[in-house]
């Protein structure tokens, strides 16, 4: 209509995806698998993988922040005590949501205020609490380096820098989805692509599964 401004466009949603290192504790192994559920379930990619035992200096050097605390000592000797799992998780506000999973740290409390999270359910007290998550974004950085060495950390790429990513790897695979979804014509072509996506994106990270019994260092 004559006299209406023109309609502004809206930018792009910036979209970040954030990581947290998720650690099944010694004493919730036995629980690895249904809890590995609950993190699928609420939305999380699993990035990386893997089962090790730490040893106590390990233990020491990964919970640095609490040194000099009274229970500091009996933190890295339960933790040192068995297995635990470490899981690179990712998704949107995943510091914040996996926390809100987990529940309080203690146990027992959990149990009365959050009778469904994580360590109301798997916990027994404040330091055999089942599950550890980051506390902030430089933690999960330096949490996921230090059970993931050779992981990278990249930033999310925007502008042109996103559009040239889209172009040299997304386009392409999306194309031949594409190709193949006319030849196939399933049913139902929405799921049939998405499960050829999964199965066909040559640059989804790799989940690293590996029993470390015995390191010298992490």
């Amino acid at each position: 209509m004559e006299g209406d401004s023109p309609q502004k466009q809206m930018p792009a949603p910036r979209i970040f995806v954030e990581r947290t290192l998720a650690l099944i504790k010694p004493d919730a192994i036995h629980k690895t698998d249904e809890i590995e559920d609950v993190i699928l379930q609420s939305g999380f990619t699993i990035l990386q993988k893997r089962r090790l035992q730490l040893s106590p200096e390990q233990c020491s050097d990964f919970y640095s922040e609490h040194y000099g605390k009274l229970h500091f000592p009996h933190l890295t000797a339960f933790m040192s005590s068995g297995p635990v799992v470490a899981l690179a998780l990712a998704q949107h506000q995943a510091i914040a949501t996996w926390k809100a999973i987990m529940g309080p740290v203690s146990s027992i409390k959990a149990r009365e205020t959050h009778p469904d999270c994580l360590r109301a359910r798997f916990g027994t007290c404040d330091l055999q609490n089942a599950v550890h998550g980051s506390e902030s974004f430089s933690a999960a950085e330096r949490e996921i380096r230090f059970m993931f060495p050779n992981s990278v950390i990249e930033p999310i790429p925007m502008g042109d820098a996103a559009k040239d990513y889209l172009s040299r790897y997304v386009s392409p695979t999306l194309l031949t989805g594409l190709t193949e979804l006319s030849k196939k014509k399933p049913l139902d072509p929405f799921t049939w692509l998405a499960d050829w996506l999964m199965k066909n994106n040559h640059n989804k990270p790799k989940i690293s599964d590996v029993t470390v019994v015995e390191e010298a260092a992490v």
